[in-house]
Formats: structure tokens, sequence, C-alpha cells
């Protein structure tokens, strides 16, 4: 798997062209999805340089080398230092704006039909930012992006997601879920933690921050099992989440495979980036295949498009291709991430988008790759 190799099909051996045509079209929803981890390159550069922090980055190239995380990792804190650049530049409302704008076109492009995008607020106060000038400018970014997409034929709908932050203090992480539930009303629809598992496993030091969240009527998710194996995925149970972003080592415990499907919780997956931080020794070795067929609620996303340098339909190709999921499995986990999407707001959306995913036909295909 070079690293050097960067065509779309990098990663998926065999893969028929009416097979790359299918995910290409195919009406997706994604729900793990990062702003600060898909900047575009040649965006990050022009706001850099008009910001001063271009230093020593002088084309989209060398931005984008920038950008992108090792293939792979040594472990979840080199992963996240890909982040400290696009971080520096979100800083002022139009950046973010400009950068929640640009995601929702190129998710629009990839044909998604629904996406949650999740950043978090209290990254971008740095240069006096406001939460709540933050949230508007996020949620005002992802309007004009679906408005664009929609005029141009790619209708999409867009929710956000706040994030707190495991380093956070506890005050903090209270200001971001207040803010939050003020942003309700322009698309504000989840809470997440997410940060350094190995610095700050426990996510019950965040709770009362998700006791704000969920009073205020957001949907809970929390990020687990980047560190930690199994325990950690185990231990944001304790946070009652609808969803846990990645929880992949839950496939090592039989035990809690059983309580995740007994208790309706979803894992939002995304093996690239799981392989990319180092948490499987190679893609074809990620467990999605087995949680799927064990009966654990699973969608399917990219994390970040920038960071891991991949789109939503490359990510269907190597589930397929290298992984060996079925496209009836993949089809099915398209249709569960529609069910579990934090859509309360729009449950009449909700069911439009069920028609047109029932009414998907699957072309004729041999086994994958």
């Amino acid at each position: 798997m070079p690293d050097a190799d960067r065509s779309p099909d990098a990663f998926t051996p065999g893969l028929a062209p009416e097979l790359r045509a299918f995910f290409a079209s195919l009406p997706k929803v994604e729900l793990h999805l990062h702003l600060d981890g898909s900047l575009r390159p040649a965006s990050a550069l022009e706001l850099a340089r008009e910001r001063g922090l271009a230093g020593g980055i002088t084309d989209e190239a060398a931005m984008r080398a920038r950008l992108e995380a090792p293939r792979p990792c040594a472990d979840q804190a080199e992963l996240l230092r890909a982040f400290e650049l696009p971080i520096a530049i979100l800083q002022d409302a139009a950046a973010l704006e400009r950068a929640a704008h640009e995601l929702v076109l190129d998710c629009a492009g990839d044909g998604t039909r629904y996406v949650e995008i999740r950043w978090a607020p209290a990254l971008h106060t740095a240069r006096g930012l406001g939460l709540r000038e933050g949230l508007a400018a996020v949620a005002a970014g992802a309007r004009a992006g679906a408005s664009a997409a929609a005029g141009s034929g790619r209708p999409i709908t867009v929710r956000l997601i706040a994030v707190a932050m495991r380093s956070h203090t506890v005050e903090t992480n209270e200001a971001v879920a207040r803010a939050a539930v003020g942003a309700v009303p322009d698309g504000l629809v989840g809470f997440d933690l997410a940060g350094p598992e190995a610095r700050f496993p426990d996510p019950l030091l965040q709770g009362r921050a998700f006791d704000v969240a969920r009073a205020g009527g957001l949907g809970i998710t929390v990020h687990a099992g980047e560190w930690g194996g199994a325990a950690q995925v185990r231990r944001a149970l304790a946070l009652d989440p609808a969803r846990i972003a990645h929880g992949a080592p839950a496939a090592d415990d039989p035990d809690l495979m059983v309580e995740l499907r007994e208790r309706a919780v979803t894992l939002d997956l995304c093996p690239t980036s799981n392989w990319q931080a180092g948490l499987v020794p190679t893609l074809v070795t990620h467990p999605l295949a087995r949680l799927a067929r064990a009966g654990v609620p699973v969608t399917l996303s990219t994390d970040d498009r920038t960071v891991s340098d991949l789109t939503l339909p490359r990510e269907y190709g190597r589930a397929h291709a290298l992984l060996g999921l079925s496209l009836d499995e993949l089809l099915a986990m398209d249709r569960h991430a529609l069910e579990v999407a934090f859509l309360h707001d729009d449950e009449a959306l909700r069911d439009a988008l069920r028609v047109e995913l029932a009414s998907v036909s699957l072309p004729p295909t041999g086994p994958p790759g």
C-alpha cells in the first residue's frame, strides 16, 4: 500500500468500473466527518497566506503534504498533529464559513445526500472568536453550500455536531454545550467528545456538559476506541450515547458486541482512518465486516477527507474490494445510517430519504475484488 499512490482507485484493486460508478452515484449518508480534517488544500493555502500562517508552504502540493497525516501513523497522537495547521487557519468567521461551504459542496459532489459535519467550537476561539459566532459561521457556510449544491443538481441535507474536547475543562465544555443548544435553530443536532484518549481516558469527567446537551435535545455521540481497546468503547457507554464514533476494538470483546446490539448503539466506523491511526495493522484486517455480521449496528464514513486523502465513494469501494462486504451489506449500512442520523428535527425529510434509498438498484457483480 504505497504512500505515493494517490490515484482515486488506491487500495481498491480490481474494482470494476461499474462498481466505481455505483458507489459514486449511490445516495449516501455520512455521519462521521470532521470539518478541520477536510479543508481543501488550495483554500488552506490561500487562507494561510492571508493570515500570515503559510510559513515555508509555497504551493498547493506542499500544503496537501502538510495537511495529510502519515499512512500509517504511529498512534492517535501523531494523527492529531495533522489538525494543528487547519485549526490555526480556522480562527475567524470568514474562514470557518468558507471551509463549511466548500466541504458541503465536496460531499454533494460525491453523491452524499445527508451529512453530519462536526467540529470543536472551543478550538476556534484563540483569536477572540466567540463560541456562538463560530457556530453561526459554520451554520451559514453549511446553508450556503447546500443551496449551491442544490442549484447545481446535487441536493444535500446538512446537520451539525459540536465536539467537546477531552483535554478541555469541564467549564469550557459546558459552555460549548450551552452554545450548541442555542444553535439548534441553525441545524446543530448533536454533541460529541473527542481528543487524546490516552491522556484523558474517562469520558465521565465531562458528564455535566453531556447533561446540558441532552437536556437541550441534542443527539449524543462519543469518540472512543482510538486508544485503549475495547475497554475504552465500553467506558463510553457510561454516557449513554446513541452512537459511538469509531469503536472498532469492540470486535475483540464478544460481550461488548452483545451489549452494543442490545442497547442499539451504533458504531460510526472509518476503516481507512483507523488503519492510518494505527488501530489495525493493515486495512484488510479492519473488523467492520465482523462487527456488521455479528449484528452490531454500524455505519461507514471517511472521518477526515483531507487528513486521510479520502472520499466516501472510495471508502465504500475499499469496504467492498478489501474488506469483503457485499453490496447488499453496504446498502444496509447506508440505510441504517439514515435511521440513526440526528434528524429528529425533520422526520418528514427522513421519510423522503428512506424512499430514495429504498429505490436503489444494485448492479450485477461477481465477488468483490
